[in-house]
């Protein structure tokens, strides 16, 4: 792999992190008996969906390290060649190259649906499926993404779920066995958290999960609290976000749910525009996500010093 860093670029880049929590100075310390702070074990990574599409898995791997951005979901078809057809050789160098990098293979990016009417096409998309598991599992991931994803004219919406979410539970028991968790991500027709939430009461297997997806449809009424908290207690170790920045998404408050909850987890990167120079931009973002979740750890500081003043009369445990 050309132009590989050195640790000791690795490690002056990594000041790039702490400096975005360095603002909680004393603050930090303040909360030292409810340590670690909320969020502070979710970690930002990258979906190789358009910023990472056309990279080998060579340059992939580079460019996450260039940029800190040290996790990533490789999705299929896309250059880096992660595909089921891969031979045992083959695999165990995917495998390699990652375990002798500092990048985190978190999982893989299938595009298995489990709503046709047809069964035999659903069984096709599971079987499938189960082969990305297998791979998963080969290369280092810890799991695999699905799609639910959309209706039929002609089937009436609850056995389109209740088909979906049967299909989910196969696929959560063929997982385990395999060390591997499935990741349903809210996608498609079925994109309104209370149908994902359907499907997930369906599919109880607890190897089940939910991705989040940021989908404007997070924001319908009664808002982005409420539909994140109908489905928070099935995350998996993977959501998706788009650039941090955006104006069509509020992501400073799913931020700060996502740390007021302690999340702990992957939040990756989904980003569909095209900017110059994609590792500098990506970079950026690792800096930005880095600094809105210290900011809103500072501010829990804050909280817990004001409920814990001795002028109160009272001491109450930390606000999450």
């Amino acid at each position: 792999m050309k132009n590989i860093l050195h640790r000791r670029e690795l490690l002056a880049a990594a000041g790039v992190l702490a400096a975005a929590s360095s603002s909680l100075g004393q603050s930090r310390r303040q909360l030292r008996k409810y340590s670690p702070l909320p969020g502070e074990n979710m970690r930002y990574g990258l979906v190789t969906y358009q910023w990472g599409n056309d990279w080998d898995l060579p340059t992939l791997i580079e460019n996450c390290q260039r940029s800190l951005c040290l996790g990533v979901e490789l999705r299929t078809t896309h250059a880096h060649g992660v595909e089921a057809t891969l031979n045992r050789d083959q695999r165990r160098d995917v495998s390699k190259r990652f375990a002798d990098s500092p990048v985190v293979l978190v999982g893989l990016g299938s595009n298995e649906r489990f709503d046709n009417p047809d069964p035999a096409v659903v069984s096709k998309a599971i079987e499938r499926s189960k082969e990305f598991v297998v791979l998963s599992h080969d290369v280092g991931g810890s799991g695999v993404k699905v799609k639910p994803d959309r209706f039929y004219d002609d089937v009436p919406r609850e056995k389109t779920i209740e088909q979906i979410g049967g299909a989910l539970n196969e696929l959560g028991s063929f997982a385990a066995g395999w060390g591997q968790q499935i990741r349903l991500e809210v996608h498609g027709q079925c994109a309104q958290l209370p149908t994902i939430k359907a499907i997930m009461d369906v599919a109880d297997n607890p190897n089940v999960s939910v991705c989040w997806n940021s989908n404007a449809q997070d924001l319908e009424d009664p808002g982005l609290e409420y539909n994140f908290n109908l489905v928070r207690d099935r995350f998996g170790a993977t959501l998706h976000v788009r650039e941090l920045e955006s104006d069509n998404y509020p992501y400073d408050e799913l931020m700060n749910l996502l740390v007021r909850s302690d999340y702990s987890g992957w939040v990756m990167l989904e980003a569909s525009s095209k900017p110059a120079d994609r590792v500098a931009a990506l970079a950026g973002q690792v800096r930005r996500f880095y600094e809105i979740r210290a900011g809103i750890q500072k501010e829990i500081v804050k909280e817990n010093r004001r409920r814990n003043s001795p002028r109160t009369g009272r001491v109450e445990g930390p606000v999450i």
